[in-house]
């Protein structure tokens, strides 16, 4: 193998790896949220786990944030909870440093 092809290897297996971590940054920070407002819905111990859970499954639902905010926003309106998607998603934002120190020690 070359040194072309080493370099090359490299750079793909840092990509995926860099790939899967975002995902699961994503998704512990998605579970963060889940129990963020699974609090704001009055759940605890092992109902709000599974409302989070409910979370991160949205997140497969389309790329991107929306559906997960979508989800968050529907169910705390359902239950009189007001709180705007501007918010879920300052949230989310507060989240995303602590769900990548969990993930990543860093």
């Amino acid at each position: 193998m070359s040194n072309f092809d080493e370099r090359e290897k490299g750079f793909e297996t840092k990509f995926k790896h860099d790939l899967e971590t975002a995902f699961k940054v994503n998704a512990r920070r998605n579970k963060l949220l889940g129990l963020w407002a699974a609090k704001q819905l009055g759940l605890a111990g092992a109902a709000a786990e599974d409302y989070a859970k409910t979370v991160v499954m949205a997140d497969m639902e389309k790329p991107g944030d929306d559906d997960v905010v979508q989800k968050v926003l529907n169910d705390l309106a359902a239950k009189g909870v007001g709180v705007t998607a501007h918010r879920i998603r300052a949230e989310m934002d507060s989240l995303l440093p602590v769900a990548r120190k969990q993930v990543t020690g860093k």
